[in-house]
């Protein structure tokens, strides 16, 4: 298996390569970058290229990693044996599969996708260190043992949040995501609006990449809010003229909504563009 993105996924060659030396060492790939840098879209994509499922588990600030195994909803058998309900008798009926557990048993090899691990407490990523070494688990409800049928390929995303144990970060295969270069940026647009006229696409381009050069922003403006921006150009049939007239909307492009996200941003950029008028006057 060779993965060298697909038709709606462009991946760079050092992306390429840290996806199929991940494969090939049978480690965990974790992938770090800004937000909107594909990092999810990659284990998306990668099971498409693959032909095989994808398992997603968002992680949240109150996941524990014993959810990604299995779950004993003890309440539920608690209430039908007050019931009088048989199906008491066996506890297997409480238990709740897990992605893991999902990924584990699948006829095929998956994408194992566990994205945003950095919103969890420190100690999740330890706490399923076993599990994604052995390949397997213990469900001590039922006594059995939970072995991989064969390894998932696991994507494991991080916004940078808070930092990874060390043990860890062993285990994996990293990378990071550079934002991508114009050059890599327009082929991206490219994939997503193959129609969009080439003056419209440089001016629009050459705007987004300077706003992202501020000094102070925030929050930069991110390829998936980009590709927004863009959308909603067309969809107005926004002329290039437009985007260039810095007098427009007090030095903001049109539909800046799309691009910045908070009050301090659009203030910051409509100061520097009243400063950059009254030097020009």
């Amino acid at each position: 298996m060779t993965f060298r993105g697909t038709d709606e996924y462009i991946a760079s060659q050092e992306l390429q390569l840290a996806v199929n030396a991940a494969v090939t060492l049978e480690k965990p790939l974790l992938i770090k970058g800004e937000p909107g840098t594909g990092k999810t879209m990659l284990a998306e994509e990668l099971a498409k290229a693959l032909d095989t499922d994808l398992i997603q588990w968002h992680i949240k600030s109150t996941t524990k990693a014993q959810q990604g195994l299995y779950e004993y909803d003890a309440v539920s058998r608690l209430r039908d044996s007050q019931l009088g309900d048989e199906r008491v008798h066996d506890i297997s009926n409480y238990i709740v599969k897990g992605k893991l557990w999902q990924a584990f048993e699948a006829p095929n090899r998956p994408v194992l996708l566990i994205d945003e691990i950095d919103k969890a407490d420190i100690e999740f990523p330890n706490d399923l260190l076993q599990e994604l070494d052995r390949m397997e688990f213990h469900v001590y409800e039922t006594q059995e043992v939970i072995s991989a049928q064969q390894r998932p390929i696991v994507i494991i995303t991080s916004n940078n949040e808070k930092e990874l144990p060390d043990a860890f970060l062993r285990r994996c295969f990293f990378h990071y995501i550079q934002f991508p270069t114009p050059e890599e940026m327009q082929a991206i647009v490219n994939v997503h609006y193959p129609d969009l006229k080439k003056d419209l696409l440089a001016v629009a381009l050459n705007s987004f990449f300077q706003l992202r050069e501020v000094t102070g922003l925030k929050k930069k403006p991110s390829t998936s809010e980009l590709l927004d921006w863009l959308k909603l150009l067309l969809a107005e049939d926004i002329d290039p003229a437009v985007l260039q007239d810095k007098q427009n909307e007090g030095g903001l492009m049109p539909l800046f909504g799309a691009l910045l996200k908070n009050e301090q941003d659009v203030s910051l950029i409509e100061k520097i563009a009243f400063m950059t008028r009254r030097h020009g006057a």
